[in-house]
């Protein structure tokens, strides 16, 4: 057998991506349907409206779903840092602990406990009071996710810390929570989700439309979900262009993989087309309709600056180019379909429901969100490579002692047949939910 497959480290590093990847499935769309929820009942106490409190009650039911999901599926993340990256936790844990210590028991304990305020405060509380449980489920679902992504950034972006021993050890808590690096992907992130929640909510109410069922209710979803979805698919462009530029000032060799960079040049040219360079053992693409200084304005805001090129980094400090470049291209091109399919939701809404064939376009796009978040995190990720902290510890040495490959395949195997089991199960749910008759669920009242 390859003895690449025999690596311990390679399948604990496989275990983690197979478990954040089926997590992910479900951040998003909470994170981004707890405003969407929050903004049709406030549109419900606003004008008493009873459509308003049922297009709440009906999208809450695919949340609640889908937020229970990502609480199981996130479990085992946190296990994994002991059983499988016992060395990482030794060296990091004075500072990734306390990020997340500080997620999982201010941030997460607020969302739940509101989640359930929420879910059974129907017939209990006031309609002001019961509005107000909702908008802070979605304030603290957006600032649980805030502490990851900075534990995160310092993977990234190595700040606020001093070297005791064989151990990193935090120095300064405001520089570690006021990363720059963490930041920027914090808020391409965030909106990066509510883009996933506009196009699926676009998704579902056109399949409903394009069957013509409840016509006036998803309609006014529809209208809603592409109002998320091009207000935050330009937003994301912005953040995604301004972490860009965070990334070429820490992190250079990740810019280079990312870009198929290989020398090093001052006003470096942005490549339209890159032709794949088989056999080349330097090069992974060759270069073709260059646009001259473009890629160190985007970088820096300087055509003139200089890029580093892949041969001036040591080979065993360099990512993976191939993936990290192609998921790169690909994240990017679906973002400006997303602002293209934003816009044309928007302008089209009013006459949307006699457009059958734009009704089954929106139908089919509902995976690609989904596939750009995925494909974001693997550039963020694999473009760190070979580091698991920036610059200050390889990845090949973060992994358990005394683990061996046979003990870490057999967990991989079963986690995988598990999750890929609830994740059948809960897309039969929300989908069970997402097909049903909105004017079923019971409306309740308050006080």
């Amino acid at each position: 057998m390859d003895p690449v497959i025999l690596d311990p480290v390679i399948l604990s590093r496989l275990q983690f991506a197979l478990a954040t990847f089926f997590h992910f499935i479900y951040v998003p769309l909470t994170l981004g349907l707890a405003p969407f929820i929050a903004i049709m009942q406030t549109r419900y106490v606003r004008t008493g409206d009873e459509m308003y409190k049922r297009q709440a009650k009906f999208w809450g039911r695919i949340f609640l779903i889908n937020f229970g999901l990502g609480v199981v599926t996130g479990l085992t993340l946190e296990f994994q840092f002991g059983t499988n990256w016992a060395n990482y936790s030794k060296y990091v844990g004075d500072i990734f602990g306390s990020l997340l210590a500080i997620e999982a028991t201010v941030a997460f304990f607020l969302e739940s406990t509101f989640i359930a305020v929420w879910a059974f405060g129907w017939n209990r509380l006031s309609k002001k009071t019961h509005l107000l449980s909702i908008w802070l489920v979605s304030a603290a679902g957006i600032l649980s996710a805030l502490w990851i992504i900075l534990a995160n950034g310092f993977m990234q972006n190595p700040v606020g810390y001093v070297q005791e021993g064989d151990r990193l050890v935090l120095a300064s808590f405001m520089e570690a929570v006021t990363n720059p690096y963490g930041w920027h992907m914090y808020f391409h992130t965030i909106f990066g989700c509510f883009v996933l929640t506009g196009f699926v909510v676009m998704g579902v109410s056109a399949w409903r439309l394009f069957r013509r069922e409840h016509v006036e209710f998803f309609h006014a979803s529809f209208k809603l979900g592409a109002t998320f979805a091009l207000i935050f698919s330009l937003a994301t462009l912005v953040t995604g262009h301004q972490l860009g530029q965070v990334t070429a000032k820490y992190q250079p060799a990740k810019l280079a993989a990312m870009e198929s960079q290989w020398e090093t040049t001052a006003g470096a040219p942005f490549n339209l087309l890159l032709v794949p360079a088989f056999g080349d053992e330097e090069k992974n693409f060759y270069e073709a309709l260059p646009v001259p200084g473009m890629l160190s304005f985007l970088a820096t805001g300087d055509s003139r600056a200089v890029i580093t090129g892949l041969k001036d980094i040591p080979a065993q400090d360099r990512p993976p180019v191939w993936p990290v470049f192609l998921s790169f291209r690909a994240m990017v091109g679906l973002g400006f379909l997303f602002i293209g399919a934003g816009l044309a939701a928007t302008l089209l809404r009013g006459c949307v429901t006699r457009l059958r064939w734009l009704l089954l376009g929106f139908v089919l796009m509902i995976p690609l969100p989904y596939l750009a978040l995925q494909l974001g995190w693997l550039v963020t990720e694999i473009g760190r490579q070979p580091w698991v902290v920036y610059n200050l510890m390889r990845t090949s040495m973060a992994a358990s002692p005394g683990v061996d490959w046979l003990q870490v395949a057999g967990s991989l195997a079963v986690m995988g047949a598990i999750y890929t089991l609830l994740t059948l199960v809960g897309l039969f749910f929300m989908g069970k939910c997402a097909l049903g008759d909105p004017q079923t669920a019971p409306a309740g009242h308050h006080e």
